[in-house]
């Protein structure tokens, strides 16, 4: 195992860019609704049609998109749950999609349903958990029954949205497990890596790497991670 650590964190520091390495900007969403709408609409879809909605949905109700910081806004400044889902119900799900999000993206071309409806499923969910703000998600970690009700929204079961979500609104310990980074690791590792691995290897290896590098996490390691095999034809 540690010798599968090493090689990874000397990858890594040969590939990418881990000095001043930083998150881009969508990792300082100023709402939940926000982080939801990224983290649903991301899968299986270039990241620049996500970054429209996410300016579309911003645009039409004149939301400040971006914090700061790393500090939450607070919670008088950010756009609840709550008020998200009123807005949602009265105008409408056929509104929200042809003239909110302006995206009539499904969750799978098969038996999937329209990335719009699953917003609000995931956003009811969260209503439901009591998380109207950013300081409310860490009140879900480790709660299986949430996690459930999520993973059953058609199109969540594997579970890549919902930790999107988490990294999206705050919590710097997970990485997303999509095929890129799992195709990193097999590059790396020169061997088949299964998705539920990818966490506790770049957890190690990010641990491994703070030391040299003060900053880093698994988040950021995760995204410096994606950033590098998006570009590279290896990975697509």
């Amino acid at each position: 195992m540690m010798d599968e650590i090493l090689r990874i964190a000397e990858y890594c520091e040969k590939e990418l860019a881990l000095n001043g390495a930083k998150l881009p900007d969508e990792y300082y969403y100023t709402s939940v609704p926000h982080c939801v709408i990224d983290s649903v609409f991301s899968i299986g879809v270039r990241y620049e049609s996500v970054k429209n909605t996410v300016m579309k949905f911003s645009d039409y109700f004149n939301l400040k998109k971006l914090r700061s910081g790393a500090e939450f806004p607070s919670m008088t400044d950010q756009l609840s749950v709550d008020r998200f889902l009123s807005s949602f119900e009265e105008l409408g799900i056929d509104h929200y999609i042809h003239y909110v999000f302006k995206n009539k993206q499904r969750t799978s071309p098969k038996n999937g349903i329209l990335k719009g409806k699953a917003v609000y499923r995931f956003c009811k969910v969260l209503q439901k958990y009591e998380v109207n703000f950013l300081q409310d998600v860490k009140n879900l970690y480790g709660n299986a029954e949430f996690e459930k009700e999520i993973k059953a929204i058609p199109g969540q079961k594997s579970g890549i949205s919902l930790v999107y979500f988490y990294m999206l609104a705050g919590d710097d310990k997970r990485v997303k497990p999509d095929r890129m980074i799992v195709r990193f690791l097999e590059k790396v590792l020169q061997r088949k890596v299964k998705l539920d691995e990818a966490q506790n290897l770049l957890e190690i290896s990010a641990k491994s790497l703070k030391s040299k590098y003060p900053n880093m996490n698994p988040r950021l390691l995760d995204y410096q991670i994606w950033n590098y095999a998006r570009n590279k034809d290896a990975f697509k």
